[in-house]
């Protein structure tokens, strides 16, 4: 009976290592549009976006002097990576443009016109100070008519700091000019 004691000190110790307040989530939050572009894209359905592995885990990582990739696992990302950049690109689309840019599953009865996807090969706050977001957009006709499109990008943008909030925010700005560029077929 001694035992029952001994293991409820030892679980609630173990309780008071892993507190929640310790874990720092952050979302993707660009900043407000400052101009619209005209919608060249029509309605349009998103693919999942494809990340590289480093960027597709849940905690928030960055690029030292080395070049290794570190992350901290008490700075997280509060939705899974794939689902957050693929959302935040389809609201940015249809907000710089107007287009109708639903992230996949398509919801209505009548198919897109037109089908993104995205391949990220790079996602990554670098050591030189600047977000890094590049890689290869297609777009695709629904149907069996219309021409294909590929872009490649590459995109930097300065972080205003350090941590991962500044991270967070710059990532949300480079998401933010790529959605500008595939709503303008750029």
């Amino acid at each position: 009976m001694r035992m029952k004691p001994v293991l409820l000190v030892a679980l609630t110790a173990l309780a008071s290592c892993s507190s929640p307040e310790d874990t720092a989530r952050y979302t993707l939050e660009p900043p407000p549009l400052t101009a619209t572009v005209p919608n060249r894209i029509g309605r349009v359905e998103v693919r999942d976006v494809q990340l590289p592995d480093y960027a597709s885990g849940q905690e928030i990582g960055w690029q030292t002097p080395d070049g290794a990739v570190r992350s901290n696992p008490q700075n997280i990302w509060a939705e899974t990576p794939q689902r957050a950049v693929t959302r935040t690109l389809a609201r940015q689309i249809e907000a710089a443009s107007g287009a109708t840019a639903i992230a996949e599953p398509w919801p209505f009865a009548e198919p897109p016109a037109r089908r993104l996807e995205v391949r990220v090969s790079r996602m990554l706050a670098g050591a030189d100070g600047l977000f890094h977001l590049s890689g290869q957009y297609f777009v695709s006709p629904a149907g069996f008519s219309g021409s294909d499109l590929q872009r490649s990008f590459d995109i930097a943008v300065p972080l205003a700091g350090e941590g991962p909030a500044a991270i967070a925010a710059a990532q949300a700005r480079a998401i933010q000019i790529l959605a500008t560029r595939i709503a303008q077929l750029s």
